[in-house]
């Protein structure tokens, strides 16, 4: 697909730039929207493939989707550790300073990506009588990707800053620009169920080609998402049923044994365990060279992750070593986030600038694997959760080095899942979601984690405030941005930060 068809796209601009002026005023430019566009299926495919487009660059002089995803999914957490360019937004996001001028508190361009789906939704219908070539298959798959997107943003939103604007309709005119309240996460919630189950019903299980597959949402990607959703909305039966879709289709595998976990899965991307992944290229670089190389660094590994996290074996005379650590998720020798820019899983070679295409990975199989044990031990089936974990464990060859997996105990397995999930996710922008999921469960419960996680990351002499204001619970979503609240007037701002 990306080498065919997103480029096009790009090249088009389909949905092209915004105002900055109005509120949520995410009207796609006239070639979109006017009625000699919408008039065959090439011009619906077109359109469709602007969604994942707009999920590649920035719009304006606005961050990429993919950046903002590191930044929400990282920076609070205990994996990651500001670099010599950080900005003070970051610095800020760190130190758990958060104001509703932080730069990335700035959901503009997630609402525009949601807004192209919307705009698909809405005119593709249209086509079915204009263009007799046109089958209402072939328009429910475009409706189902463009609800699955959709679904998929207000995920992330809804997890990022709680209750936020849920808009359906599509922008296409100045009389569809109107000022919208927020609505509750739980809703949210609801509106991305209802999306995604739609979806599934007109989604393949495959496009017939390997980095469509990957980089086109499919019926499987779906029932990922679906999964995520449902743990966050502690609906345990419901969230491991959508995993075993996945697994039972044995369309997915684990990279491990001979194979180079580093090159199938992050230097080539789309291996068979990648599920759904943005396709970057050198038509389409990601943001992430300059983010994380030595010369310009903002972001780098957290200086304990060695010891504390993928472990250092002491006692073996071949050590034993967790594959996933060093030369993979990390260079241990200089903290660099080796994912993103190395060239090799030796941390020997870097990627040039001008090869900054590692993928973005929404979700891959040991995701499931992982999702499944953390429902089914909810459930009180802490045993079979274990031998999940084991699989990914044994994969990555990892060793015990400080605790013991106690497979008998659903409290002890909680804890044991999130810390496999740190390990096999670092800096994939998945560990402050994981921290909050499990801290806010029954009633936060389990506030410890994200109190642990503060005092890992966030330096001494701010530790303390801190970890007081993690105590309130509405410091863990983001602020809505100044902007949004001065064009907005019905926008109420986040308890914490008024």
């Amino acid at each position: 697909m990306k080498k065919s068809i997103i480029y096009i796209a790009l090249t088009i601009v389909v949905f092209g730039s915004i105002s900055c002026k109005k509120y949520l005023d995410l009207k796609p430019l006239d070639g979109i929207v006017r009625e000699e566009f919408w008039q065959t299926k090439e011009q619906v495919d077109a359109a469709v493939t602007g969604i994942y487009a707009s999920m590649l660059g920035s719009t304006g002089n606005d961050l990429s989707l993919a950046e903002y995803f590191f930044i929400w999914g990282e920076t609070r957490g205990d994996m990651v550790a500001p670099g010599f360019r950080a900005n003070d937004s970051e610095y800020d996001i760190v130190n758990l300073n958060i104001l509703p001028t932080n730069i990335y508190a700035n959901w503009r361009s997630v609402y525009q990506t949601i807004n192209y789906c919307n705009t698909v939704i809405a005119l593709a219908p249209g086509v079915l009588v204009k263009d007799n070539t046109f089958s209402t298959t072939h328009l429910k798959r475009a409706t189902g990707e463009a609800l699955t997107i959709r679904a998929l943003m207000y995920f992330y939103l809804a997890r990022t800053f709680k209750d936020v604007p849920l808009k359906l309709d599509a922008t296409i005119s100045d009389e569809d620009i109107k000022p919208i309240p927020k609505s509750t996460q739980d809703s949210i919630f609801i509106q991305v169920v209802k999306d995604l189950t739609e979806a599934e019903k007109s989604l393949p299980t495959t496009y017939g080609a390997l980095d469509a597959d990957k980089g086109r949402v499919t019926r499987y990607t779906v029932n990922t998402i679906l999964a995520d959703v449902y743990l966050w909305m502690e609906k345990y039966t419901e969230a491991a049923a959508e995993c075993d879709k996945v697994i039972n289709s044995k369309n997915f595998g684990l990279i491990g044994g001979n194979s180079n976990l580093f090159t199938e899965i992050y230097y080539e991307g789309n291996s068979n365990e990648s599920i759904f992944e943005l396709q970057f290229d050198a038509q389409k670089l990601n943001p992430f060279y300059f983010m994380h190389v030595a010369n310009t660094r903002r972001w780098g590994a957290a200086p304990h992750l060695m010891d504390e996290v993928f472990g250092v074996d002491l006692l073996n005379a071949v050590p034993l070593v967790d594959q996933r650590g060093d030369g993979v998720s990390l260079r241990a020798s200089d903290l660099a986030i080796w994912k993103y820019i190395g060239a090799n899983g030796f941390g020997t070679s870097t990627r040039a600038p001008d090869q900054s295409y590692a993928h973005w990975i929404f979700y891959r199989y040991a995701d499931v694997l992982l999702m499944k044990a953390e429902a089914i031990n909810q459930l009180n089936q802490p045993i079979e959760a274990s031998r999940l974990v084991k699989t990914i464990r044994e994969r990555a060859k990892a060793f015990d080095f400080s605790q013991t997996m106690d497979s008998t105990s659903k409290t002890a397995m909680t804890e044991y899942i999130l810390q496999e999930r740190q390990r096999e996710f670092a800096f994939e922008g998945k560990r402050w979601y994981d921290l909050l999921r499990n801290a806010k469960r029954n009633n936060y419960q389990d506030i410890i984690f994200l109190l642990n996680s503060a005092r890992i990351s966030v330096p001494s002499d701010r530790q303390q405030a801190a970890i007081n204001k993690l105590r309130d619970k509405n410091s863990h979503y983001m602020p809505i941005f100044l902007y949004e609240m001065q064009t907005n007037k019905l926008l109420v701002q986040n308890p914490f930060y008024k």
